[in-house]
């Protein structure tokens, strides 16, 4: 199981992903679950994956080959005229990826799902986001929802929806983030540290902010235990029951 985010606020793109992936509790590991491709200027693009941990490998591992390639027939992310094109690439890129590895070479056994986060901006257009569903179709992000969750999501989701405000400046963006994480936490032992952070400013057409929350970094800390003593002082305000 992993926790990705990915959201929309006013200023931009922000992304934040757990790290741990486990076979059973015998079999735990740390991955990165965050990939980028860039070319300042140009474009930034970032995917985020949750499922399984071949699959998701493969999709990144076939899209970096590909986009080395000299020569080579297929599309390139940084070669797409758009956003649009480059989620469908990343779909189509998907749909290989499962076929192949499905004994039946039909439609994905659950075993190889895998889901993904997709978001960036191309010169000339504006950023966007995108969720890209195991079967490689995907749906874009809106006013009404501006934010996609991957994986472990219902702990983590009430916290955004109930803070969100798409105007929030990007330290209260990261500290939303982290609250929402550190429940899923705290809730579901699959999810774990480190975290990895990324922003993506609006039209800066380059990684901005690039952070890796590790069990000993003071200001996740600091979130966690506010957290906590938060949420024991409303719950101590609240009225008793008159029963």
């Amino acid at each position: 199981m992993t926790y990705c985010v990915g959201l929309k606020i006013d200023r931009g793109l922000v992304f934040m992903s757990d790290t741990r992936t486990n076979a059973g509790m015998d079999s735990i590991s740390t991955f990165k679950k965050m990939h980028v491709w860039e070319e300042p200027g140009e474009r930034v693009i970032v995917l985020t994956s949750a499922g399984n941990l071949a699959t998701t490998q493969a999709v990144v591992s076939l899209l970096d080959e590909r986009n080395k390639a000299v020569g080579d027939r297929h599309e390139k992310l940084l070669e797409t005229p758009s956003m649009y094109q480059t989620v469908r690439l990343v779909g189509e890129t998907v749909k290989e990826v499962i076929a192949q590895s499905s004994p039946t070479g039909d439609q994905a056994d659950s075993y190889f799902n895998a889901s993904f986060i997709l978001g960036g901006q191309i010169k000339g257009s504006p950023p966007r986001l995108f969720m890209i569903y195991p079967e490689g179709n995907f749906i874009e992000s809106t006013d009404d929802t501006p934010f996609f969750q991957i994986g472990e999501t219902k702990y983590g989701k009430p916290i955004i929806i109930r803070a969100y405000d798409s105007a929030m400046s990007l330290a209260a963006t990261v500290k939303l983030l982290l609250v929402s994480f550190d429940s899923t936490l705290k809730s579901n032992l699959s999810v774990g540290l480190p975290l990895d952070l990324l922003f993506l400013e609006k039209d800066a057409l380059k990684v901005g902010l690039k952070q890796r929350f590790g069990q000993d970094d003071q200001y996740y800390r600091a979130i966690s235990e506010g957290w906590s003593n938060a949420l024991k002082t409303a719950f101590a305000s609240l009225p008793d029951f008159p029963g």
